[in-house]
């Protein structure tokens, strides 16, 4: 995924299947997938931030301009951006040396299961947390975030068997 002209088609994939597909999918009026987060996932690691970060900003603002969120999917995703490095070296037991050689093809299931998760579900607790902003509501945050990320990481694993060729 070193490729930019591969971030560049991701990019604008994801913002395009969100905004037009999974946007439109609303089961029990509050399970909805958010699969862009997908981009943060495979985003090659490197020690400087700026770059993912900047480019998780972008999708998460196209996300929210079409979606008419005020912002909330920008500082979701940006925040999990900012993070994933931290868990790529606890669940991976990466250094910045593996950085440029790291790919979740060659690692294992459980380990990218446990990553994807964490990563999914701060996602989506911050993301319901902001949409709904009161300590009232904060049952429905517990469970629009355990639903919608059960549904996010269903399709992004099903999405991973289908385009992943075994080599």
């Amino acid at each position: 995924m070193n490729n930019p002209f591969k971030l560049f088609f991701l990019f604008f994939s994801l913002l395009f299947l969100q905004v037009f597909i999974l946007n439109n999918i609303l089961l029990f009026d509050a399970i909805n997938p958010y699969l862009y987060i997908v981009f943060v996932f495979l985003y090659p690691l490197k020690e400087n931030k700026i770059p993912i970060l900047f480019f998780s900003f972008l999708l998460g603002l196209g996300v929210d301009f079409f979606s008419d969120t005020g912002g909330i999917h920008a500082f979701s995703l940006t925040v999990i951006a900012y993070i994933r490095l931290f868990f790529v070296k606890v669940y991976f037991n990466k250094l910045e040396i593996d950085f440029p050689f790291f790919s979740l093809k060659t690692e294992s299931f459980g380990k990218i299961f446990n990553y994807v998760v964490t990563l999914t579900v701060i996602h989506h607790f911050i993301f319901f947390s902001l949409a709904n902003f009161s300590f009232h509501n904060f049952f429905n945050v517990l469970s629009n975030t355990f639903f919608s990320s059960i549904f996010t990481l269903f399709l992004y694993f099903i999405g991973s068997a289908i385009f992943t060729r075994n080599e």
